[in-house]
């Protein structure tokens, strides 16, 4: 008998503890997207990150942001999530090459980093889970359930913290 995960794919047969999962080759190619990775492949350190619509993700995004646009933008590359997941291009590469990998999580879960893992072999990024570098009502869950400016100052707490990492 066949077992059927979500999304009806066909779990027969695969290692204990992972899932396949079958993506689209991408038709088409962001040249904008590979000339940036092209551009940042100098720099020691990449960012994978959480894009979470909750109201961790959205913090761990902002805090990505923060890192690596104000501050620590001559260390740091952001990487493009989507991008480097599910096409064999400059942000894979980018992921590859560098020579650290920090994977800010927006929770437990650790979705960039199992995402990533899967697509580039040995890959070892440092997960560093975010929403346990500050305070917040743990209940809460939704990205509009927590009023604007508090969702930037937490942004700003863990990007600081990481950067202080670095």
């Amino acid at each position: 008998m066949d077992m059927k995960g979500c999304c009806g794919m066909d779990r027969k047969g695969e290692d204990a503890g992972y899932e396949t999962v079958r993506i689209e080759m991408a038709k088409n190619n962001c040249h904008l997207c590979d000339e940036f990775a092209e551009r940042q492949k100098t720099k020691p350190v990449a960012v994978l990150c959480c894009e979470g619509a909750c109201l961790r993700g959205e913090i761990a995004r902002r805090a990505a942001n923060l890192l690596c646009h104000e501050l620590a933008p001559q260390k740091t590359v952001r990487v493009c999530l989507g991008g480097a997941f599910t096409k064999n291009g400059g942000q894979r590469n980018l992921v590859a090459t560098v020579d650290r990998v920090i994977a800010l999580e927006g929770c437990f879960v650790n979705c960039s980093s199992r995402m990533m893992r899967g697509v580039v072999d040995g890959l070892a990024p440092e997960p560093i889970v975010a929403d346990r570098l500050y305070e917040f009502d743990r209940s809460l869950y939704g990205a509009d359930e927590m009023p604007e400016e508090q969702i930037r100052a937490h942004a700003r707490t863990v990007a600081e913290k990481v950067a202080a990492m670095l």
